[in-house]
């Protein structure tokens, strides 16, 4: 696998927000509970998986930029668990899905207002083999 800094970077580079048929989830401020919302995108993620059982998902945690850098890597890393726990409680193989936290390094809205916040409190599904 790369090191984490090249992942990054293939990440910053390859921006793949909004494509591939596996939704983004949101977050709330300084949580990592899953939303009904987060729940029912999750179930159409654990669909998609299902049927496409070749795809192996890396599960990422993602944070707005307030607090420090640490406390969003343990916070990213559990909004991360949380949305694998729950894929495998839909009957997704867990062998299937890794999880990372990238804290508040990889924000999808550049900008700092709450708008912008809260697209960035969010879990992203990579698919690593397709």
């Amino acid at each position: 696998g790369l090191a984490k800094g090249e992942r990054i970077q293939e990440r910053v580079q390859g921006s793949d927000e909004g494509t591939g048929p596996l939704a983004d989830i949101y977050f709330n401020y300084d949580s990592a509970d899953l939303s009904e919302e987060s729940l029912a995108t999750l179930q159409s993620n654990a669909e998609w998986l299902k049927n496409n059982q070749d795809a192996n998902v890396e599960v990422e945690g993602h944070c707005d930029e307030r607090g420090t850098i640490e406390y969003n890597l343990a916070l990213g890393a559990k909004r991360a668990r949380a949305a694998r726990e729950y894929l495998v409680a839909l009957g997704v193989e867990a062998n299937r899905l890794s999880t990372i936290s990238y804290g508040e390094e990889l924000p999808k809205c550049p900008d700092q207002n709450e708008s912008c916040w809260q697209q960035n409190r969010r879990s992203h599904f990579l698919i690593l083999n397709q």
